[in-house]
C-alpha cells in the first residue's frame, strides 16, 4: 500500500519551485492523503511520439507534455481518465472506417503503455477499482472516448470499446457529427440527432458515463433529460466568467447539478490565448524537442522566453482558474464539481503548467474554507459516484432482462 502520510525529502526536493509556491507542508500532506483524479488526460496522444516515454520525467517548458508517471507522483495525481481522442472527419463510410481504426489503435496504445508500467499503474473499469488500486500502491487508469465519431453509425462498436475498458464517452467534439451538434459549430440537429438519442440509450445500457463536454447547449440539455444516469462534463467551465461557447451558462450548470451531474473544471477557455503565428511556430518546435540538438534546444528556450516576455501565452492564470472553480462550486454545490483540466490537450496555465502543481489547488480550497472531505469529493468522490450510478443502472437492467 502506498504511504499517504509521509512525503520523502527527495521527492519534495524534486518538485519544481513553482509547484511549491503557496503550498504549506500540511497542505501538501493532506493533498497526498486524498484520492486525486482528473477526468480528461489527453496524454495517450504522446504514447506514440518517437522517444517519449511515460515513465520518464519531462519538462513542460521543453516539450509541452504535462503528464507522466514521475510528475503524477510529484503532484499527487493518483490517476484519471486517459482519453481516446479522434479528430472530426467526413461523415462518410470511409471517414468512419479511418476514424474507427485510429481509435482502436489509440485504445491499444493505452493498453500497451499501462501494461509496460504495470508495477506503477493499472487499468480500472469500476468505481471500486480506484480504492483497490490505490491500496495496492498503484496509479489508476480509466479510459474515455472524446468524440464518438469513430463509431460511425454502428452503435455495437460502443460495446467493443466497453470491452477494451472504456467507461466514459462524449458524442461530439469541435464539429457537428452523426450524433450531435457541437458547441463550436452551426446547429444541424438542434441538439442530438435521432442516432444520438439511441447512443444515449446504449451508453446507459452498458453502464458508461455520458460526457457532455463539447456538446451544444441544446444537446447537453437533451443529454441531461434523456440519460438514465447523471451526465458529466469532463472538461468544461463557466460561461459567466468568460464568454466562450465551450463554457456552460449558469442555467445549464444548475440543471446539471439538479439532475445529479458533475462539471469538471477545465483550464482552457478561461481567457484569451496567444494564437499568433510566432507562438504556433514555437509550439511546433517544442513538440519536436526530442529530435533537437543541444544547440537547437538552447535556442528554443531563449526564443520562447523572449516571446513570453513580450506576450503571455494566455491572459488566464492560476488565479483565474481558482476563481472559475470557486464560482462553479458556488453555482452548483460542492457535490457537483470536479477537476478535468485538459492536460496534454491544450490545458495548463501560468502557475499551474503541469500536474506537479496540483497541490496548489488543494491548498487554495482549504484556504477558502472547504473541508478536507469536500475537497476529496471534488478531486474524486463526485466522479466515482457517477461511475457507481452508471454501473448500478446497467446491472439493474441486466437482471431485469
Amino acid at each position: 500500500m502506498r504511504a499517504r502520510l509521509v512525503f520523502s525529502l527527495p521527492l519534495l526536493l524534486a518538485v519544481p519551485a513553482s509547484a511549491h509556491e503557496a503550498v504549506s507542508p500540511v497542505d501538501r500532506l493532506i493533498h497526498e492523503q486524498m484520492l486525486v483524479l482528473d477526468t480528461h488526460l489527453d496524454t495517450p496522444m504522446l504514447f506514440e511520439r518517437p522517444g517519449w516515454q511515460f515513465d520518464e520525467r519531462h519538462e513542460y517548458a521543453w516539450d509541452l507534455s504535462q503528464v507522466d508517471l514521475p510528475r503524477m507522483a510529484e503532484g499527487g495525481l493518483d490517476g484519471g481518465f486517459f482519453v481516446i481522442y479522434t479528430p472530426q472527419g467526413e461523415l462518410t463510410p470511409e471517414g468512419y472506417r479511418k476514424a474507427r481504426d485510429a481509435a482502436l489503435m489509440r485504445a491499444m496504445a493505452i493498453q500497451r503503455v499501462m501494461a509496460a508500467n504495470g508495477d506503477k499503474i493499472a487499468l480500472a473499469t469500476t468505481a471500486a477499482d480506484a480504492e483497490r488500486l490505490d491500496k495496492m500502491g498503484k496509479r489508476i487508469a480509466y479510459q474515455s472516448i472524446e468524440n464518438s465519431y469513430p463509431l460511425g453509425e454502428d452503435l455495437s462498436l460502443l460495446e467493443t470499446f466497453y470491452k477494451f475498458g472504456v467507461r466514459m464517452a462524449g458524442p461530439v467534439h469541435s464539429k457537428n457529427n452523426q450524433f450531435a451538434d457541437s458547441t463550436t459549430d452551426t446547429p444541424r440537429w438542434n441538439g442530438l440527432s435521432p442516432l444520438g438519442k439511441e447512443w444515449v440509450k446504449e451508453m446507459n445500457r452498458l453502464g458508461m458515463v455520458v460526457d457532455g463536454s463539447h456538446s451544444s447547449d441544446a444537446a447537453l440539455e437533451q443529454l441531461i433529460e434523456l440519460s438514465a444516469t447523471p451526465v458529466i462534463l469532463s472538461h468544461s467551465g463557466p460561461r459567466a466568467l468568460y464568454d466562450h461557447p465551450r463554457n456552460v451558462p449558469d442555467a445549464l450548470m444548475r440543471k446539471l447539478a439538479a439532475s445529479g451531474g458533475v462539471m469538471q473544471m477545465n483550464s482552457l477557455f478561461l481567457g484569451a490565448g496567444d494564437s499568433s503565428d510566432e507562438r504556433s511556430a514555437i509550439e511546433d518546435r517544442q513538440a519536436k524537442w526530442l529530435d533537437l540538438t543541444p544547440a537547437e534546444r538552447r535556442q528554443l528556450v531563449a526564443d520562447k522566453a523572449a516571446l513570453d516576455a513580450r506576450q503571455r501565452s494566455n491572459e488566464a492564470d492560476f488565479e483565474t482558474y481558482m476563481k472559475s472553480l470557486l464560482y462553479a462550486i458556488e453555482v452548483m454545490g460542492v457535490d457537483h464539481v470536479g477537476l478535468g483540466a485538459d492536460w496534454d490537450g491544450g490545458g495548463g496555465l501560468a502557475g499551474i503548467e503541469d500536474i506537479a502543481a496540483l497541490p496548489r489547488i488543494t491548498a487554495r480550497l482549504r484556504k477558502a474554507g472547504y473541508s478536507d472531505a469536500d475537497i476529496e469529493k471534488i478531486w474524486s468522490g463526485n466522479v466515482l459516484r457517477l461511475l457507481r450510478q452508471a454501473e448500478a443502472h446497467a446491472q439493474g437492467r441486466s437482471r431485469s432482462e
